[in-house]
């Protein structure tokens, strides 16, 4: 299978339709062949944007972007805190 980053409303888009095929009852093998995702993504996928609708996904996305970034500040803010203190006790 070839690998394609989906977005988060892609994601739910495509839980929707195996929610349908498994209620036709379909395998999770043959709903993932028809969706083209592996049954693993399938099952990470569900654990992740299980009863989430597009927006709350949408957020979720927005939400980790920034906890990442501030995250990244912080580890920044820390090293020039480290390094000014290195430099107050050398003298």
């Amino acid at each position: 299978m070839k690998r394609t980053r989906h977005t988060p409303e892609q994601i739910i888009r495509k839980l929707r339709q195996a929610e349908q095929l498994l209620n036709e009852g379909k395998s999770i093998e043959e709903a993932c062949r028809v969706l083209e995702i592996a049954p693993a993504t399938y099952h990470r996928w569900r654990a992740q944007y299980g009863g989430m609708k597009a927006s709350d996904a949408r957020r979720l996305k927005e939400l980790e972007q920034e906890n990442s970034r501030l995250k990244r500040l912080l580890a920044e803010a820390e090293l020039d805190k480290a390094m000014l203190r290195e430099l107050a006790s050398g003298n």
